[in-house]
């Protein structure tokens, strides 16, 4: 695969990498990106390694080597050493008003033909009642597991 980015670190930067790979104060990504990028430094105080010999060296795929190359040319050393956020939106989260209309739906009459409210039944009636636009069973049990109610 050819070298298509070239890392050329300032003195500064090797300092400051050679630094969060000293001190033991940085998360596990940060100190495997800031190894990588001394490793790869191709300036006038590095001795640049082949993006292979990197990947092995510290455990991680070629394609992780290029890709931290890349940011560290487009967008930076920040960027670089940075994780970037999960473009998959967090899901829904409940309230204590979602809290306490459950709570109040699980201590009320359980539907005919029913003995007791499950978690189904109950995921399904806040549903049906609109309360929510969706919930799964799981949800339902964390929010009565939180309140330390028993469907029992």
């Amino acid at each position: 695969m050819a070298n298509r980015y070239k890392v050329t670190l300032t003195q500064a930067e090797r300092a400051q990498l050679t630094e969060l790979a000293r001190s033991g104060k940085s998360t596990a990504a940060k100190f495997i990106y800031a190894r990588a990028l001394l490793l790869c430094d191709a300036g006038e105080w590095g001795d640049a390694w082949k993006v292979a010999d990197v990947a092995e060296a510290l455990g991680v795929s070629t394609r992780t080597v290029e890709h931290l190359k890349q940011r560290f040319v487009e967008e930076g050393l920040s960027a670089a050493l940075a994780r970037k956020p999960h473009p998959k939106p967090k899901a829904a989260v409940f309230d204590g008003e979602f809290d306490a209309r459950l709570t109040a739906l699980a201590c009320s009459q359980a539907p005919s033909g029913y003995q007791r409210w499950t978690v189904r039944l109950l995921a399904d009636k806040l549903v049906e009642l609109k309360i929510a636009d969706s919930v799964s069973a799981m949800t339902v049990q964390r929010s009565l597991k939180k309140t330390n109610c028993s469907l029992t």
